[in-house]
């Protein structure tokens, strides 16, 4: 006897109303994308779960996959039988036995099939007292079991599942639109596309590059930092954005005080125009209000004020220790601590306004015409396509 699929609990999904079916089907096309190496399995989409059909392939290296694709409340290992007591017994046993460090167990039976001779509370005992007479040292907890056994017996089969592995939750990705996030190389903004992808939300990114102020070193970071969240949401595209001849002229020609708020802006202008061309609805940020001077009130609200784009900040309230804990969680801190300096940290300058007047940022930023600039930066753009689960460079786009 062993596992033959694997069932997905679908959680925040069921709330769903009548386009709960656009949410499964996403959940299943983002499931067959991330298992597509194992083209033996089959994938079934009901109105109450998902059933992953193993047809002999090993589920133990699916299920940490699994536990990376947003939409999954929980997921089982589970057997499927006939609607028979002693074979529905035989399997109970096995998926108990197939549970470490278990000193508890508990029966909980659902008849769906009211033709099943036996009712549930009926079936529990059965199934129960087998369990207690074919293993040591093992007894019934109703309350707080290691672990329950579900039997499900349905017209067309009895399901039955023992553990229950927690899934990553959310909303499939895909099912929220697009968003642009502005990556560095630090910590904040990968965590800021994580939360993003929780949501459903399907992320591109852009990156100011600065050579030779930043190195390719510090690029290719970037692209590590991408293809780790690859893996929750799939391939992302990273628009290459040079920044460097803009970037000198704003610290040549800005006052001191108001460089970085004006740098801040253009960055949103031109990540506007690449949301845009890629029908992109929202851009999004990894600000932490009051973390540094250009994320305060007053320095969000001028630089907020070049676009019309909505700004997603999912940091906003969070504190360093807790997006630290999340980058830790989600694979994207080592990468993060590599010593690479990324453009928003070359050129700061020693005194930056903490609470710059929207009118003077927009005065001095008046004084010089930068629409050559912003063309130049844009027209040599580069965009990489990045796939997770791929060891071959990433794909070059055309450029914008």
């Amino acid at each position: 006897m062993q596992y033959d699929h694997i069932l997905i609990r679908y959680g925040e999904l069921s709330l769903k109303g009548k386009n709960r079916k656009v949410f499964y089907n996403r959940l299943h096309e983002n499931i067959r994308h991330h298992l597509k190496a194992y083209p033996e399995i089959k994938i079934k989409t009901t109105r109450d779960r998902l059933s992953i059909f193993l047809n002999g392939v090993n589920p133990a290296p699916l299920i940490p996959i699994l536990q990376r694709i947003f939409g999954i409340q929980s997921m089982s290992l589970a057997i499927k039988v006939e609607n028979e007591e002693e074979v529905i017994k035989e399997a109970a046993l096995f998926a108990l036995k197939e549970v470490n460090n278990v000193n508890t167990f508990k029966v909980t039976t659902n008849r769906a099939d009211k033709t099943f001779p036996i009712d549930s509370q009926k079936m529990n005992q059965l199934v129960g007292g087998h369990l207690l007479r074919n293993t040591d040292g093992i007894t019934v907890d109703v309350h707080q079991p290691d672990v329950e056994i579900h039997v499900d017996i349905r017209p067309e089969a009895t399901y039955i599942t023992s553990e229950k592995i927690p899934g990553r939750k959310g909303l499939p990705v895909g099912t929220a639109g697009k968003t642009l996030l502005l990556l560095s190389g630090g910590f904040d903004s990968p965590v800021a596309g994580y939360l993003m992808m929780q949501r459903g939300v399907r992320l591109e990114m852009v990156h100011f590059f600065s050579p030779p102020y930043t190195s390719e070193a510090a690029k290719q970071k970037v692209l590590d930092l991408t293809k780790e969240l690859t893996t929750y949401g799939g391939e992302i595209k990273v628009h290459i954005v040079p920044f460097t001849a803009l970037q000198q002229k704003l610290h040549r020609e800005i006052p001191h005080g108001y460089s970085m708020t004006v740098m801040r802006r253009m960055m949103l202008k031109i990540a506007e125009r690449i949301a845009a061309k890629n029908d992109i609805l929202s851009i999004t940020t990894g600000e932490s209000l009051g973390q540094v001077a250009s994320q305060t009130m007053e320095s969000m609200h001028a630089i907020n004020a070049i676009t019309n784009y909505p700004i997603m900040r999912p940091l906003i309230a969070m504190d360093k220790s807790e997006i630290m804990t999340i980058a830790e969680e989600i694979g994207t801190y080592p990468i993060s601590i590599r010593p690479f300096d990324d453009c928003c940290t070359v050129f700061v300058p020693n005194s930056p306004k903490t609470k710059p007047k929207k009118d003077k940022v927009e005065y001095f930023e008046g004084l010089l015409d930068l629409t050559a600039d912003i063309e130049a930066c844009i027209n040599d753009t580069q965009v990489l396509t990045i796939k997770p689960f791929d060891t071959h460079e990433p794909d070059v786009d055309d450029l914008f």
